[in-house]
C-alpha cells in the first residue's frame, strides 16, 4: 500500500480532514507566517479512524471510523446503506426501501428508525430534522459526491450532544483546486425502471473555490405501488481571504415523493412479499439546510471555527392506516374508498456552534485543549390526523380539521471542553465535560381537536467524561474511554402518530453511559485491525410493549420500560492478499472482515398482566440483534475495482415484551437473513469509468423490521434482487 507525507493546512477545511492518523508536528513557512501543521500518513484502505487532533476536533482515546464512499467497493448510485456501511462492525441497518432517500441506522441497542439516535451531520453541522422534538435525519447526500464518513461510536456526547448512537458526518467533497472549471455526470439505470442522474461542476480562480452538485433518482420500487421520485441540490462557495482564514457558504436541498405499499402481516408475507396492501398512501418530506463556514487560525496553535445553519423544511405524509389484514377496499355505505389521514409536520431552526482549539506547552510535551459554545432553537408546526380525501392520488386537501394540531418548541444552550493531556510520547489522557440547558414547550389541541393541552420542560444537567490512548508502537494503539449519555423524550414519544399506538403520558428522560476499550493498528501494508470490547448502561430506556385493550385488540404501549445495558465485541480486520506475497504488486485482492456481538439486555423492568407482574429482566433490547458479521473480498488494479460483499444478520425482536408472533403483524421476531451483494467499476481513458452493482444476489427473502407507524403498521419486506448498471465522466 502507497505511503505518502501529507502538510495539511490549518486553513483546510472546516470539520475533519482526511481519515488519517497523526504522527508528529512539522513547521513549514508560508508567506513568512510560520504556522505549526500536523504530519500525518494516509493509509490505503476502506476503513481507519480518525486523527488525535483535527481542526478544532479532539480523537485521542475515542472509538472512531472514516469510510471513502468509492464505486466498486459499495453500490453508491442507489444508496445501499449495507455496503457502505459494510466494514463498520455493529451499524444495524432497517431497509425501509430500496430507493436510497434515507438512512436507517443504530448501533449498540440505539433505535435505527431514520437514525434518530444518532447526530447525523454534513460538514460538521447537524442535518436532524429537530434535535430534541423530532430527531429523525430526513436529509441524506447522493453519495457520489461524499469525500467522507466519519464516524465517532459511543463516546460523541461530550463534544457533538447528549445523544447513545454517537455521530455520523458527511464530508462532501470541494471543488478541483487545479482546474478554474471541472464537471462531473454519473448517469445509471436499472431494475423496476430505475435512473439515477448525478451531475457536478467544481474549480478554483484565485481566492474563491465552489463545488455544486444537482441529482434526480425516479423508479418504480420493487414492490408495488412503491414508486418515488426525488431530487437533490447542494452547491458550496468558498473564500479563503488570506492564509489564515476561509468564509464558506453551502446550500444543501432534498425533496422526495413516495408511494408506500403499506405493511404486511406474516401470512401475506409469506405468501408474497412484493404485494401491496395499499395502493393510495404517500410520503413527501422536504429539507433546506443554508449554512454559513468561518475558520480562522488566531495565531500559529489557536484555530477558531464558527458555524451557523438553518434548517427549513416540512415532510407530509397521505395515508390509510389500518392493520395489515384489514383492506383498503370501497366502504359500501360510503360508495366510496375511506378517507385518508392526512399529517403534515413544517420545520424551521436555527443552529450556531463556536469551537477553539489551541495547543500549549506541558514541559516538552504539546497538549491540546479545544472547547465551544452552542445555541439551537427550533419550531415544528404538527399538524396530524386530519380527515383527506377518499382518492387515490396525492392529496392534502382536508374535508375535517385536523385532530391534532400543536406548536412545538425548543430552546437549547450548551458549552463543552476537552483538554488532551500528552503524559508522555506515548500515553494521553482526555477528560472532558459537556453542560445542556434544553427548554421544551409545547401548545395546542389533541383528541380531535377537543381537548387543549401546554407543556413545558426545563432540563440542564452535566456529561462528564475522559479517554485515554497509548501509542504502543508506531503503528498501533491501544485506547479506551467512558463518557455520560443523555437521551430526552422527543414529542414524537409523547404524541402517538395513529390509533395503533398508545403513550404513557408520564415519561422519563433515559440517562446513561458508554465505555469503550480497544486496540487498533496496522502490520505493514498487509493488515488492519480494531478489536473493540463495549459497555452502555440505559437507565429509564424508552420502548415499546404490545398490550391488549378492553375490546381485546392489540395495540403498542410506549413508556420507560426499565433498565438496560448493551455489551459487546466489534472487531474490524483487513488483509492485502497479494500484496503480502509481493508488497510492489499494483493489483490487490482484500479480504474484509466486520463483527459484533452485541448482548442488549432489559436488567429491569415489568408488564402488567390483569393482576399480575411479568418480569422482563433478561429480555433481549427492541431492534437489536446479537450477531452482525459482514465479509467482502476485493479485487483491486489500476482499472478495475470489484467487491463482493456477504451480510449476516442476526434474529432481533420488536417490542419488549419478546412477542414472538402476532398475527397483525406489528410486532413478533425478525428473523435473522443473509445477503449478498456485488459492486464492479471499471476505469478507461482517465476521464470515463462503467460501473453497476447486483443487490441481494440469491435473491433472498426478508425483512428487517415491523413497524405500528408510518409508512406501515406491519412487516416492512427488503427488496430482493435488483441491479443497476451506469457510465461516468470526469473532466
Amino acid at each position: 500500500m502507497l505511503k505518502k507525507l501529507l502538510f495539511i493546512t490549518a486553513a483546510s477545511a472546516p470539520f475533519f480532514i482526511s481519515g488519517i492518523t497523526a504522527q508528529a508536528q512539522t513547521k513549514r513557512t508560508i508567506k513568512d507566517t510560520t504556522l505549526s501543521l500536523d504530519s500525518v500518513v494516509v493509509r490505503d484502505s476502506r476503513s481507519k479512524h480518525l486523527p488525535d487532533v483535527t481542526g478544532t476536533y479532539i480523537f485521542a482515546g475515542k472509538k472512531t471510523f472514516v469510510i471513502s464512499p468509492d464505486a466498486g467497493k459499495a453500490n453508491l448510485s442507489n444508496s445501499n446503506i449495507r455496503t457502505i456501511f459494510g466494514t463498520i462492525p455493529g451499524v444495524n441497518v432497517w431497509e425501509l426501501s430500496g430507493n436510497g432517500f434515507q438512512v436507517n441506522i443504530g448501533t449498540r441497542g440505539t433505535d435505527t428508525h431514520r437514525s434518530n439516535e444518532t447526530n447525523v451531520r454534513q460538514n460538521g453541522y447537524n442535518t436532524n430534522s429537530d434535535l430534541f422534538g423530532y430527531p429523525e435525519a430526513h436529509y441524506v447526500p447522493q453519495f457520489a459526491a461524499v469525500e467522507q464518513i466519519q464516524i465517532v461510536r459511543g463516546s460523541a456526547a461530550l463534544q457533538f450532544g447528549s445523544q447513545y448512537g454517537g455521530m455520523v458526518n458527511y464530508k462532501v467533497k470541494e471543488g478541483d483546486t487545479s482546474k478554474v472549471f471541472s464537471i462531473q455526470s454519473e448517469q445509471s439505470a436499472g431494475s423496476n425502471n430505475y435512473f439515477n442522474s448525478f451531475n457536478a461542476v467544481g474549480g478554483k480562480s484565485g481566492k474563491w473555490t465552489y463545488y455544486a452538485y444537482f441529482a434526480n433518482r425516479t423508479g418504480d420500487g420493487y414492490r408495488s405501488n412503491s414508486a418515488f421520485t426525488g431530487q437533490w441540490f447542494y452547491a458550496d462557495v468558498k473564500y479563503q481571504f488570506n492564509a489564515k482564514g476561509s468564509l464558506a457558504l453551502q446550500f444543501s436541498r432534498v425533496n422526495f415523493k413516495e408511494k408506500d405499499a403499506g405493511g404486511l402481516n406474516d401470512a401475506q408475507f409469506n405468501a408474497d412479499s412484493r404485494q401491496a396492501t395499499r395502493t393510495r398512501n404517500y410520503f413527501d418530506p422536504e429539507i433546506n439546510i443554508p449554512a454559513l463556514l468561518f475558520n480562522y487560525n488566531l495565531s500559529n496553535r489557536t484555530k477558531l471555527e464558527v458555524t451557523s445553519h438553518v434548517i427549513s423544511g416540512q415532510r407530509n405524509s397521505v395515508q390509510f392506516l389500518a392493520n395489515p389484514g384489514v383492506a383498503d377496499t370501497v366502504n359500501k355505505k360510503l360508495n366510496t374508498f375511506n378517507p385518508r389521514q392526512v399529517d403534515r409536520d413544517f420545520y424551521l431552526g436555527f443552529t450556531t456552534e463556536a469551537r477553539l482549539l489551541t495547543r500549549y506547552k506541558l514541559g516538552d510535551l504539546t497538549s491540546t485543549f479545544t472547547s465551544g459554545l452552542r445555541y439551537f432553537t427550533e419550531t415544528t408546526t404538527r399538524d396530524q390526523k386530519g380527515t383527506g380525501s377518499t382518492g387515490s392520488d396525492y392529496d392534502l386537501r382536508l374535508t375535517v380539521p385536523y385532530g391534532i394540531a400543536l406548536k412545538l418548541r425548543t430552546h437549547n444552550y450548551a458549552a463543552f471542553a476537552e483538554n488532551s493531556f500528552q503524559i508522555t510520547p506515548k500515553l494521553s489522557i482526555t477528560p472532558g465535560a459537556r453542560y445542556e440547558i434544553i427548554n421544551t414547550n409545547l401548545d395546542g389541541v389533541i383528541d380531535n381537536a377537543k381537548d387543549h393541552v401546554s407543556y413545558g420542560n426545563k432540563r440542564h444537567f452535566p456529561l462528564f467524561g475522559t479517554g485515554i490512548q497509548y501509542q504502543l508502537t508506531n503503528s498501533s494503539q491501544f485506547y479506551g474511554n467512558i463518557s455520560q449519555a443523555y437521551r430526552p423524550f422527543s414529542y414524537a414519544n409523547i404524541i402517538p402518530g395513529n390509533d395503533l399506538a398508545v403513550v404513557n403520558p408520564n415519561l422519563k428522560d433515559s440517562r446513561g453511559y458508554s465505555t469503550d476499550l480497544g486496540y487498533r493498528g496496522n502490520i505493514g501494508t498487509i493488515f488492519n485491525y480494531d478489536l473493540d470490547f463495549y459497555y452502555v448502561y440505559y437507565d429509564d430506556r424508552i420502548g415499546n410493549l404490545t398490550e391488549l385493550n378492553s375490546t381485546n385488540q392489540t395495540y403498542i404501549y410506549t413508556t420507560n420500560i426499565g433498565n438496560a445495558s448493551a455489551k459487546g465485541i466489534e472487531l474490524y480486520t483487513e488483509v492485502s492478499l497479494l500484496r503480502s506475497f509481493d508488497k510492489t504488486s499494483v493489483s490487490d485482492i482484500r479480504l474484509f472482515n466486520s463483527f459484533s456481538y452485541d448482548h442488549a439486555r432489559y436488567t429491569s423492568g415489568s408488564l402488567s398482566a390483569g393482576a399480575s407482574n411479568i418480569s422482563l429482566k433478561g429480555n433481549w433490547l427492541e431492534g437489536t440483534p446479537e450477531w452482525i458479521n459482514r465479509t467482502g473480498l476485493s479485487y483491486l488494479n489500476s482499472h478495475v475495482i470489484t467487491t463482493l460483499q456477504y451480510s449476516y444478520v442476526g434474529k432481533n425482536f420488536t417490542d419488549a415484551n419478546n412477542t414472538v408472533f402476532n398475527p397483525t403483524g406489528l410486532s413478533g421476531i425478525v428473523p435473522a437473513y443473509h445477503v449478498f451483494d456485488w459492486s464492479f467499476n471499471y476505469s478507461f481513458l482517465k476521464q470515463y469509468h462503467i460501473f453497476g452493482s447486483i443487490n441481494n444476489v440469491l435473491n433472498a427473502k426478508y425483512f428487517t423490521r415491523r413497524i405500528t407507524i408510518l409508512p406501515g403498521p406491519g412487516i416492512l419486506p427488503a427488496d430482493g434482487r435488483t441491479f443497476n448498471v451506469g457510465f461516468g465522466i470526469k473532466i
